[in-house]
């Protein structure tokens, strides 16, 4: 049974919240506070899965508390409620929030957030990983993106398009405007499936104040032990692979989600590299010396691949949950049942993600082949198994043309 612990300083609100998931107490164990100080000694007590808290209240705040919580409980999900007038402290609470929803919360979307961080914790089995996780609340950007970045921002007649064609190099900060951007304390209606679209919603001064003035984004200073081209690599393939999704059948109410879960796939290997250095180098040293996947590596060593890693975090940050899936199953996709979109031609943005991820791999090491390596005995029978393995060949001379196009237009624009 999943421990959830709600948090205000208002009684009738949690009044209201315990009549709201009366049905839930099979599922959830849920104890209510009155005050930060009051959920700090619940904690002592015991564990628990999910926090939710508001983030107005006397004396200790919300984001304070969460912080707290992710410090001492990094394993706890964490949601925080706010008002939109709050703007100053939502910005604060964005970096020890994993979700911030609008006060007063919609009952549903309240409980989805909860539903969806404990079934995400499934996902990711290994508890340890989990507690590590739990401490990340933004992801490394290269200095060098980081700096154009702030000269763009500062840059009279600045467009809105200008600002996602430079947050779209970089995978850390595009993840971190979507979560953003799918943040409630945005008041948006509906999930934002594009960078663009975030981009548009967040508006550039919102963008700026979270670039200059919070902690919303960081510098990558790698560590000693990690290769000075770790990072770049990472971007690339993952640049290549949100590319070449634009060149398959994937139908159109399906392009965007499927093109942000590419560029984001990898995500979880940023977050080795930076959180856990020397086990991401003793991983690579392991893969480099036996013909294995380095996902099959990871999961021996840690319990649990980049892939789920990622969707674990980027789940948790409310990424949409089709995207999250691709993510998480980018190198199992059997393990899911094919999704029925009517037409076998066309991919779900799983196989899509697998696709891309799969031929991205190939044209890196054989870019003059246009027959491609010989796949490997895994990836043959996932094709298979989920149909494709007919159409992969034409699927590889679409990415192949696709990135040939792009390099010939320079890769500075495209894929870096």
């Amino acid at each position: 049974m999943k421990r959830i612990l709600f948090v205000d300083d208002e009684s009738n609100i949690l009044d209201g919240i315990r009549r709201t998931f009366r049905n839930d107490r099979s599922q959830w164990e849920m104890e209510f506070a009155l005050s930060a100080e009051d959920a700090l000694h619940a904690f002592e007590m015991k564990n628990f899965d999910v926090v939710v808290s508001d983030l107005r209240m006397p004396g200790m705040d919300g984001a304070t508390l969460l912080g707290i919580i992710k410090e001492r409980y990094p394993g706890t999900a964490r949601i925080v409620l706010s008002g939109y007038s709050e703007e100053l402290l939502a910005f604060r609470a964005l970096s020890v929030a994993h979700r911030c929803l609008s006060k007063p919360c919609d009952p549903t979307e309240l409980h989805e957030a909860i539903e969806r961080a404990c079934v995400l914790q499934g996902i990711l089995g290994a508890i340890e990983i989990r507690r590590i996780v739990g401490t990340v609340s933004e992801l490394p950007s290269p200095s060098t993106t980081y700096t154009r970045l702030i000269k763009v921002m500062q840059r009279p007649g600045t467009s809105i398009q200008d600002v996602t064609n430079l947050i779209e190099t970089d995978v850390a900060m595009s993840a971190k405007i979507l979560q953003i951007a799918n943040s409630a304390f945005f008041a948006l209606s509906r999930r934002v499936a594009s960078l663009e679209q975030a981009a548009m919603c967040l508006g550039l001064a919102t963008i700026k104040n979270l670039v200059l003035a919070t902690e919303a984004f960081r510098v990558y200073i790698p560590h000693t032990s990690v290769p000075s081209d770790a990072y770049e690599s990472v971007q690339r393939h993952s640049r290549i692979s949100a590319l070449i999704v634009r060149a398959l059948p994937v139908p159109s109410d399906l392009r965007d989600i499927s093109v942000i879960a590419a560029l984001l796939h990898d995500i979880g290997r940023l977050f080795l590299a930076s959180a856990m250095p020397e086990e991401f180098c003793a991983i690579h040293a392991q893969n480099s010396k036996h013909d294995s996947e380095l996902f099959e590596v990871e999961e021996q060593r840690l319990g649990s691949s980049h892939a789920e890693i990622g969707a674990y975090l980027l789940g948790l940050w409310g990424i949409p949950f089709p995207a999250v899936e691709a993510i998480a199953h980018h190198h199992r996709p059997t393990r899911l049942t094919r999704s029925s979109i009517g037409n076998f031609q066309k991919l779900d943005v799983v196989d899509a993600v697998y696709c891309a991820d799969l031929l991205a791999h190939e044209l890196e090491l054989h870019p003059d082949d246009d027959q491609g390596n010989e796949l490997r005995d895994h990836d043959r029978m996932c094709l298979e198994e989920r149909g494709l393995l007919t159409l992969y060949p034409a699927f590889r001379e679409a990415a192949a043309m696709t990135v040939a196009e792009a390099t010939q237009r320079g890769f500075a624009n495209e894929v870096q």
